[in-house]
């Protein structure tokens, strides 16, 4: 029954389209009806095969899926808002750090040619983590394209993907940052700097991303890690280990600015920039790879499932 169901699928757009109709109503029945405790659950046992234990949760991503059902305050909320985020960087460690803001709309008619630059920048939505789109020359871009994609994005709510409830109150808008980019048109790396507790402890850097992606992992003396933590497939991560990278000349206030925006939280990832003798910040994360990314070998997972202390977070009886 399942082959010939597959066959029509590929070889009838009626059942193709029926299939798929189906499929989209159950994905959201899932995400929109089943409690979050045993969303994740579900997700987690199709990840890793095996029981998501959130009553004695031991390994980091187990952790971090106990930190999505427990770690919820107003603060979570204004970080993961790449618009409202500016504010909390402000505040903490001073604009100097904030890539130049040239666009800001809760209206998706206002994303056209006029209204932007004519220096390279990236639009991107406020509320997921979707990435956004990069534009070297708005005279190229197809700007109606352009609105119908943020017109249908504002609409999703990004909590429903993963339960990550940090994202659900956010109020969607679009943003363009000035794009970060040298003479020879290269962009800077985006080191993500993963903070237990307000400690360094992780500094992942992704190489090549767009071409032939690899992920290095260091500690905050710029020693590299022997793990990867990645997605995989075939049995194998998908971002492996790339060339050995020199130390950036500005670490040490990496370090510190990481340090100082996830002081308030048992765990956040800083991701930022350091572009032409400046360090700049690009977002905070809450729960890297939504707590579904293998860390292999495995006893790394409980290793640093042992420096966040999920105690310290008070739970509602």
């Amino acid at each position: 029954m399942l082959k010939i169901a597959r066959y029509l699928y590929h070889n009838t757009w009626v059942a193709k389209t029926v299939i798929d109709a189906v499929l989209q109503v159950q994905q959201y029945y899932r995400t929109h009806y089943i409690d979050d405790a045993t969303f994740l659950k579900q997700n987690f046992k199709k990840r890793f095969g095996r029981t998501l234990d959130l009553n004695n949760p031991k390994t980091l991503n187990e952790k971090l899926n106990w930190l999505k059902l427990h770690d919820r305050t107003p603060l979570h909320t204004i970080c993961a808002d790449k618009f409202e985020v500016r504010k909390y960087v402000e505040e903490t460690i001073g604009e100097k750090y904030l890539i130049p803001l040239v666009f800001q709309s809760y209206n998706t008619q206002d994303v056209k040619a006029s209204n932007f630059p004519d220096f390279p920048f990236i639009i991107k939505a406020n509320h997921d983590s979707s990435g956004g789109i990069i534009v070297r020359d708005k005279t190229t871009i197809d700007w109606q394209k352009t609105q119908k994609h943020f017109k249908k994005l504002l609409k999703k709510n990004y909590y429903y993907s993963g339960k990550e409830w940090q994202y659900k109150n956010i109020k969607p808008c679009v943003i363009a940052e000035k794009l970060l980019v040298n003479e020879a048109g290269d962009i800077p790396f985006d080191y993500k700097i993963h903070c237990f507790h307000g400690k360094v402890e992780v500094i992942q850097v992704d190489i090549d991303r767009y071409t032939n992606h690899k992920r290095n992992l260091y500690d905050a003396n710029w020693n590299l890690l022997p793990f990867t933590w990645s997605l995989w497939k075939d049995n194998q991560p998908l971002w492996d280990n790339g060339r050995d990278l020199e130390k950036p000349k500005n670490l040490n206030e990496m370090l510190t600015v990481a340090a100082k925006l996830s002081t308030p939280f048992c765990y956040a990832r800083i991701d930022v920039y350091d572009f032409e003798g400046n360090v700049y910040f690009g977002e905070v994360t809450f729960h890297h790879g939504s707590g579904l990314e293998t860390i292999y070998p495995e006893k790394y997972d409980l290793e640093l499932g042992n420096l966040l202390d999920v105690s310290t977070i008070k739970t509602k009886a």
